[in-house]
């Protein structure tokens, strides 16, 4: 296989390139994401996917692109290649690899965004050389992927590393899972600007806001230790399940650097028992990762024994 394209689809944007066997790009793109349609099947995310696939294959590239490899976020059905659920999109059961198969003409491997995201940063990224590792994305959610003797696990459903969605405080908030005391209620960057706010009654525009102001603000300290804290809380329960020898932290609370990483190994040191404390590392990749994810997958598959696109 030369030439993949890759997608990455996010609830703003939908960004592509065409990737060479080194991950480099050859071509590019992004579009804003279609507003989401609840309860609809995904076809104007699908369409704006298609018309920007259709941008970059021009110019003789499509003779010379092997496949596609697509992530969507959300419950992803992998074998059927559907988009089950996503609260991002608002599509119900969308036929991802369907229905742009037919719209382009190639083979097409689908993922979950966070798993391909997981895969490249794992793979080539700031995991690369371990074989049992976490790879953590902290943003509006919280989601993770999961590395287990040098392979991606994903689990029966297709849904290995919902960390999000551990039940770290029994009584605290509903998530929007419908869940109480999920970990991302207390740890993902929409739940650190809303604490702040609470706590302050001042409105902040984002977590980074607050992380801006640890070194002058008493408030902004509280609500982070808080946040690292009930991170801990959850790491430590995968560290019971999965002794992951590394846990790599991507999406924006990630930017912080010190400013987590230091906080949080401690965090980690004072609860740990019999469970090992991971190395923490930041990933390396940026938004890159889900389109190089996506591209790796796809040629797994069709490296792999009797593979089928």
């Amino acid at each position: 296989m030369t030439l993949v394209l890759a997608v990455d689809v996010g609830g703003s944007a939908i960004k592509a390139e065409i990737l060479d066997a080194g991950h480099r790009p050859v071509a590019a793109g992004r579009r804003p994401t279609p507003a989401a349609e609840v309860g609809g099947d995904g076809r104007a995310v699908l369409d704006a996917v298609a018309e920007l696939s259709r941008e970059l294959l021009t110019g003789g590239r499509k003779d010379q692109v092997s496949a596609v490899g697509i992530g969507v976020p959300g419950i992803v059905d992998l074998a059927r290649g559907v988009g089950v659920r996503s609260s991002n999109l608002g599509w119900r059961d969308a036929p991802v690899g369907e229905y742009l198969r037919a719209a382009l003409g190639l083979p097409v491997v689908v993922s979950h965004d966070v798993g391909a995201a997981g895969l490249a940063e794992l793979r080539l990224g700031a995991g690369r050389g371990a074989r049992d590792a976490l790879f953590v994305v902290l943003g509006t959610g919280i989601a993770g992927a999961v590395l287990a003797g040098g392979a991606l696990i994903t689990g029966g459903a297709g849904q290995a590393g919902e960390i999000g969605h551990l039940r770290i405080r029994p009584t605290g908030p509903v998530c929007g899972c419908d869940g109480r005391g999920c970990l991302e209620t207390f740890a993902s960057a929409r739940a650190v600007a809303a604490a702040y706010t609470a706590r302050t009654g001042r409105p902040v525009a984002g977590a980074a806001d607050v992380v801006a102001v640890l070194g002058t603000d008493a408030d902004a300290r509280a609500v982070w230790a808080d946040a690292l804290g009930a991170l801990a809380d959850g790491l430590m329960i995968t560290q019971a399940v999965l002794a992951s020898e590394l846990v790599v932290l991507g999406g924006g609370l990630a930017s912080a650097g010190a400013a987590l990483l230091d906080p949080l190994d401690a965090a980690l040191r004072e609860r740990a028992t019999v469970q090992t404390v991971p190395r923490l590392l930041l990933a390396e990749l940026g938004e890159r990762a889900g389109v190089v994810g996506a591209a790796l997958a796809a040629r797994d598959r069709a490296t792999a024994p009797a593979s089928r696109c």
